[in-house]
């Protein structure tokens, strides 16, 4: 991976945790993770998601059975039973049933009136164009304009006459009878990936079943009476006979594989699928035309019937289930992740002022750590010829020396205490004035380093690559703060370094393994509370050049390399 060391490889990064003692936090998460495992298995139960589940492939047929008498104006009384009222439908898993008609007789090819029409309506010959038709036509215009009534005119069309006059369907309806006639639904289904075959009609069911059995005693009985059929749907037969409409006979198989497979049995029920609201406007309810035809005189005669009737469409649906491991598994890696719903409830109650908002200071402060963004970093300047902090932003680009300051601070003295403190460490005639500036004729360093940086004002300072360890001790010329006794004493003086070292770790073993390393950065963070007292929150001090390069030569690394500036830390 581009930028990344060989030490990227043995490393390993984890969350940070924080375990809060109390036994109402404790009690309540136990009784929260109880809930979900509680709501978990309730819904695996009810949705079966320990099961695969394999949608029902099916095929139905249905047989028609009845005989009616009726009325029919023009023709008398007639009997039609299943090859007149039962027409095939051109839609599959559907049967129509005829509960109306409308009869018109003896229509012979001829010439007659069209029907009157705001486009059929002509005064003259010239109104009518010869050889014209369109969609609501029942023939060819002949071309001329002949009397349709005593007062009205249309124009003369070939067609089959006379044509079709009555529009509206017969009210009662003629075959209001086949409210009793019956159907016999056979419905065979499968569930492929189960190899599992089933029909509605059951082994037990023999043919004086099926001759006596009702659906009021017995719902699997395969047999239906069509005005049950539409009083189920919510419907009364005798007003959808009229115009006719649509309804849908819906066989559900839900399965359960993992019991007896006798128990797989269908359920039926029934819905209305046209739209009633709308059928009182527009094309209302079902129709269609049928013709039968005879032969009288050596002339070809027909009778047009435009049938009105109820279409039934079976709609079969379903799955069967089996227990399956892998999707048992599947269901309960997919809940896990409901219990992180526990600590979010717990953190957003420690987070608000319902428990304690010092405890939810505290917890906040131990769980989050702020990190800045590396090219937004703040870093705190102290420079010794002035008496404020200035606070920066790091630059790649722009010398720490000469960045602009973001906000100006007074210098803190909180921990004055712990100067006084190590004071008391140093030889008695050190003088204890911490703030005490060098004299300007005192020399700084008897070698100092040469050529002298654009940006240093000491002499002192050292070049350097990275602008942000480009930071001298002084906003003007003058003498480096490294010249000053009180460094040496405060910064350098390595028996009061290995006293706030022992201070620090009473028990830390002797030796010198690893002793300067913790000398030089003991050394570093006595300079830091000596020029910045308490620093800001979120800012990370610099110390200027020329203060690392004499702490550098006091306490070199074996080796001669160093970490460098790090704003993430306080010691470099």
């Amino acid at each position: 991976m581009p930028g990344c060391r060989d030490s990227c490889l043995s490393q390993y990064e984890t969350n940070k945790l924080v375990r809060i003692q109390s036994v109402r936090f404790g009690s309540l998460k136990w009784i929260l993770k109880v809930a979900v495992l509680v709501v978990i298995c309730v819904m695996m139960v009810l949705k079966k998601e320990y099961q695969e589940f394999d949608p029902v492939v099916s095929s139905v047929t249905t047989k028609v059975k009845g005989v009616a008498q009726m009325l029919l104006p023009g023709v008398g009384d007639v009997v039609w039973d299943e090859v007149d009222y039962s027409r095939a439908s051109q839609n599959k898993n559907s049967f129509f049933v005829v509960t109306n008609v409308i009869v018109t007789k003896n229509q012979k090819q001829g010439k007659c009136p069209e029907v009157l029409r705001n486009e059929t309506t002509c005064t003259a010959n010239e109104d009518c164009e010869k050889g014209a038709s369109d969609k609501h036509s029942h023939g060819i215009n002949t071309g001329l304009c002949v009397k349709f009534d005593v007062l009205k005119k249309t124009c003369e069309v070939s067609a089959w006459c006379p044509i079709e006059t009555e529009t509206r369907a017969p009210k009662p309806a003629l075959l209001a009878a086949a409210e009793n006639f019956t159907v016999m639904v056979k419905n065979n289904i499968r569930f492929p990936a189960f190899n599992f075959i089933r029909r509605n009609i059951l082994p037990q069911m023999n043919h004086a079943y099926l001759r006596s059995c009702q659906r009021e005693n017995d719902s699997l009985c395969p047999i239906f009476r069509l005005g049950d059929m539409v009083r189920e749907a919510g419907e009364k037969f005798s007003d959808l006979a009229v115009e006719g409409g649509v309804i849908g006979m819906l066989i559900k198989w839900d399965c359960n594989l993992d019991w007896l497979t006798r128990l797989c049995l269908p359920r039926y029920s029934f819905k209305r699928l046209d739209e009633k609201e709308s059928n009182k406007t527009l094309s209302p309810g079902l129709n269609f035309r049928f013709a039968k035809y005879n032969t009288v005189s050596g002339g070809e005669e027909r009778t047009l019937y435009k049938a009105f009737g109820i279409r039934f469409d079976v709609m079969v649906f379903g799955q069967a289930g089996r227990f399956s491991f892998i999707q048992l598994i599947v269901y309960i890696g997919s809940t896990l992740s409901y219990y992180a719903l526990t600590t979010v409830f717990l953190d957003w109650l420690i987070g608000t002022s319902c428990y304690s908002s010092e405890v939810g200071h505290n917890y906040s402060q131990r769980k989050v750590e702020s990190v800045q963004d590396q090219q937004k970093c703040v870093l705190c300047v102290s420079h010794v010829d002035e008496n404020n902090i200035r606070l920066v932003r790091k630059s790649l680009k722009k010398s720490l020396q000469d960045v602009k300051p973001v906000s100006v601070l007074p210098r803190q003295q909180e921990d004055t205490g712990h100067l006084r403190a190590v004071l008391c460490l140093l030889q008695p005639d050190v003088h204890m004035n911490h703030d005490a500036r060098p004299p300007p004729d005192q020399e700084a360093d008897p070698k100092p380093k040469a050529p002298r940086p654009a940006w240093c004002r000491c002499s002192c300072c050292a070049p350097s690559s990275l602008p942000q360890e480009e930071l001298c001790c002084r906003r003007n010329d003058g003498a480096c703060i490294t010249s000053s006794p009180l460094f040496k004493q405060l910064v350098l003086h390595r028996p009061l370094l290995e006293a706030v070292l022992l201070y620090r770790d009473p028990l830390s073993p002797p030796g010198d393994g690893g002793l300067t390393s913790a000398l030089r950065h003991c050394a570093y963070g006595q300079y830091i509370s000596w020029r910045f007292g308490l620093p800001p929150p979120d800012v990370h001090p610099a110390i200027p050049s020329c203060c690392v390069r004499r702490v550098r030569e006091s306490y070199p690394s074996p080796d001669g390399r160093y970490s460098g500036f790090t704003p993430a830390r306080t010691n470099v």
